[in-house]
């Protein structure tokens, strides 16, 4: 070692807010540690402070204002340095690219109304991995620099500790990697780990940081942590080790303009089994992400059309709930039981208050549609109880459809009807099917198909007597009878005995799409493993399988059909209801799980037949090329195993999309799904008594598409199709009433396939609304873009994967502009 070497020490108080205790802990254990770093910033004049996380000063403003107003000095002095401007140090794999746009949204706001600072050091040293996307969702968000820990390097090599991260885009941060932990409570001693920490620095040729302070449960740097500092530095000089910033170190790296290496991948992979740990917080998760967004826009449209007030502290209040608890040990599903209950708790409210802004934007638009009739004089329910249906008028029922792209829509209304027609009159396919409730006789609703606009609305008219017209009938409807499954585009039949799909014809091109038995509930032993999958690159330990089947004929079209097959492995059961609907190439399942294994889990595997196989999944906002190795993987709404024909050149695969699952593996090209896994709550090889507590045990309910496609994925719509399945329509059943709006309305046009729009809200200034977009299919795409209620029109060009957010100020005098993540106008 020599004096030369430079080793930035940076104080740090590493807290988990929820892990081995409840949240109502770690807001006591903040504001302690706080309290802690603020004594130190007396004691040693030359001391410095390290700190992330939003949400801790929130807590902090709210309950110990005094002490917040000292923190505001010692950031003003410079001597309190705020990092990682997000909400939380949150899972860097499971949350939605909106959920990361909004951690940057909120945590950076935050610290610049409150500080008059925003973080330019992207900080998550103790998350378990780190998606590919996160360099652009990190520079859009105001920071040019990232932190983490993991994976460490006996997890995954690289070039050097230091370096430039690129995502898909082309957007860059440089990044360091801690050469060991983030606290100097646990490992090495704090002044050996110092001394080995300046020999890697003399090696590699640059500066290198190392954190200390007590960490995990609080504390931060400590007296002896401070004194051991003077020691080193009246050893070697204060030149070799400084007591230091983030943001001084990444500024300095930048200024000696080093020949760095450039990675242009994800960084994982920590910890393999958090992926399927705790499948309801997971659920709730992508529920609340989807339920906010949905919100949002239609509030947006009932504000512009109607003048109904925006809901933005009660939309604001959820998506802090929804991002707190993508905290890494709640999202990841490590923590205690307890803080799991928290965590339900949490998520109703965010969902609870989404639902609130959804119904009253929905039921305003509703509400303000002309639906009157020349007959109708008077609102009676002289006919029916349950209906305001006068004659054969029928009742109006108003569709809205939450995304950018038009949809045709199975809609499920729960009343009996004898026919339904569009708001031109043309009648509509439509099905009776079996409702929820079991009322006498009235246990029937009915299905039928919708044609709604993007990010718009349509009304049909249902009829409680009213005949049908010959145009509803289907030239093509779905049938199922036996064990078949069939519609004009695929065929689907199981084994009588195994349940399993025995075939998957495509009949669009004649081929099969399943190289061996699909949709086959495979149960995997995982008593080796702890919550987090420490040490583990896969689950692939086979023990058993579902068996004991029975397939029943459920529902036999014209509109829907649907076969039921029921399983069993020891005392749990699985129900997987097939679903083909008349007008789709997709087959729908709908399951319902009563598990009771532990320490096993349970996967769904499907062969795809194809020949040198490749396989992506969605990542947030974007995707990823993985290899075909069997490692268990995140992963979003979809997964695809794609391939050559077998004996030919021609591209066909699989998309598996789901509405809640996180996990999966591909080995060759045979795709596993993670349904659910049975750990011990927060075990990290503890002592396994007879008074541990295992995950997910009882009923779970999820769905997921299995989606066949001739090419590749990206012209096959696969990822409008996942969202089609996590983002339903929304039905407002109506009355009689004059209105100012029409019976059909478009939201949103995007003129290019390749564009989603994903989120409509008002601007955080109060001024004009914000529109997000990102481009899905990692293409160059031009594209037009159209608000009709804003009588706003623009075009844009998109990079591959790139995200661009548009400001459309209230005054159609002024243009639409583009902004970065954080709602501020971005630098030319």
């Amino acid at each position: 070692m020599t004096k030369q070497a430079s080793i930035h020490l940076i104080g740090n108080a590493h807290l988990d807010p929820v892990w081995l205790w409840q949240w109502q802990e770690g807001y006591a254990e903040i504001k302690a540690t706080f309290r802690s770093a603020l004594d130190r910033l007396k004691e040693y004049p030359e001391f410095v402070f390290t700190r992330s996380c939003a949400a801790y000063y929130a807590w902090i403003e709210e309950n110990a204002p005094d002490m917040f107003e000292e923190i505001k000095a010692r950031v003003a002095e410079g001597r309190w340095v705020i990092v990682g401007g997000w909400w939380i140090q949150p899972d860097c794999n499971l949350p939605s690219g909106e959920s990361f746009a909004r951690h940057g949204l909120y945590g950076q706001r935050y610290f610049q109304e409150k500080f008059g600072v925003m973080a330019k050091v992207g900080y998550n040293v103790d998350s378990f991995g780190h998606n590919g996307m996160l360099p652009q969702l990190l520079k859009k968000s105001g920071m040019d620099y990232y932190v983490f820990m993991r994976p460490e390097k006996h997890e995954k090599e690289l070039e050097s500790n230091l370096f430039w991260w690129e995502s898909e885009d082309g957007s860059r941060v440089l990044t360091f990697r801690l050469s060991d932990n983030y606290s100097s409570s646990w490992g090495t001693p704090f002044a050996d780990k110092v001394r080995k920490h300046a020999n890697m620095a003399d090696a590699d040729g640059h500066a290198h940081m190392t954190f200390y302070g007590v960490g995990n449960h609080g504390g931060g740097p400590t007296i002896g942590n401070l004194e051991a500092i003077k020691e080193l530095q009246a050893e070697y000089g204060k030149e070799a080790f400084v007591i230091s910033t983030p943001n001084r170190y990444f500024a300095e790296i930048e200024a000696a303009r080093p020949e760095l290496p450039v990675l242009k991948d994800e960084l994982q992979m920590h910890a393999v089994g958090c992926y399927s740990t705790h499948s309801e917080s997971k659920e709730n998760n992508r529920r609340a992400e989807h339920r906010l967004l949905t919100a949002e826009k239609f509030s947006s449209a009932a504000t512009v059309l109607l003048g109904l007030p925006y809901p933005s502290a009660q939309l604001k209040t959820a998506w802090e709930n929804v991002l707190f608890n993508q905290f890494h040990d709640i999202m990841g599903g490590c923590s205690i039981r307890e803080a799991f209950q928290d965590a339900r708790e949490s998520y109703g409210e965010a969902l609870h208050l989404a639902a609130k802004a959804l119904n009253a934007a929905t039921q305003r638009i509703s509400w303000s549609i002309d639906t009157m009739k020349p007959e109708v004089k008077t609102l009676s329910k002289d006919k029916n109880w349950l209906s305001w249906e006068q004659g054969d008028l029928g009742t109006p029922f108003v569709v809205f459809n939450p995304l950018s792209w038009d949809v045709e829509v199975p809609v499920h209304a729960n009343r009996k009807m004898t026919g339904v027609e569009d708001d031109r009159g043309t009648a509509v396919p439509f099905q009776t099917v079996r409702a929820s409730r079991t009322n006498g006789q009235d246990n029937w609703d009915t299905l039928f198909l919708a044609e709604v606009p993007a990010m718009g609305y349509r009304v049909y008219w249902c009829y409680l007597s009213k005949e049908p017209a010959p145009a509803a009938t289907l030239e093509t409807p779905a049938t199922a009878e036996g064990s078949v499954l069939e519609n004009a585009f695929l065929r689907v039949e199981f084994n009588r005995h195994s349940g399993a799909v025995a075939s998957l014809l495509d009949k669009r091109t004649n081929t099969e799409v399943l190289g061996g038995p699909g949709a086959v509930p495979v149960v995997i032993d995982e008593h080796h493993s702890d919550t987090w999958g420490h040490g583990l690159h896969s689950y692939r330990d086979l023990i058993g399988y579902f068996a004991d089947a029975e397939v029943k004929v459920l529902e036999n079209g014209p509109l829907r059909a649907t076969i039921r097959v029921t399983s069993r492995y020891n005392d749990s059961v699985l129900r997987q209801e097939f679903t083909l609907h008349a007008h789709s190439a997709e087959l729908r399942v709908n399951a319902k799980l009563d598990w009771r294994e532990k320490h096993k889990m349970l996967k769904l595997s499907f062969p795809v037949a194809v020949e040198r196989p490749e396989s992506y999944s969605e990542i947030p906002y974007g995707f990823i090329r993985r290899d075909t190795d069997g490692k268990e993987m995140p992963g979003q709404q979809w997964i695809d195993v794609a391939g050559h024909a077998p004996g030919t050149e021609n591209v066909r695969g699989l998309a598996i999309l789901n509405n809640g699952k996180y996990a999966y593996d591909v080995l060759g090209g045979e795709a596993r799904m993670t349904i659910v896994r049975s750990p011990i709550y927060a075990d990290h090889y503890g002592e396994r008594d007879d008074r541990v507590e295992y995950m997910d045990q009882g009923q779970q309910e999820f769905a997921y598409v299995l989606a066949p496609h001739q090419g590749v994925w990206q012209d096959a719509g696969i990822v409008r199709k996942a969202y089609e399945l996590n983002v339903s329509p929304v039905g407002v059943w109506e009355t009689y009433h004059e209105g100012s709006l029409p019976q059909q309305q478009t939201g949103i046009r995007v003129s290019s396939a390749d564009v989603a729009a994903t989120a409509l809200k008002q601007a955080e200034d109060g001024d004009g609304w914000i529109l997000r977009c990102y481009e899905t299919a990692g293409r160059p795409a031009e594209t037009a873009l159209e608000v009709p209620m804003l009588n706003r029109r623009w075009s844009s060009s998109f990079g591959k994967c790139e995200i661009k957010t548009f400001h459309i100020p209230s005054d159609a005098g002024l243009p639409v502009r583009e902004v970065n993540l954080i709602e501020f106008e971005t630098a030319e």
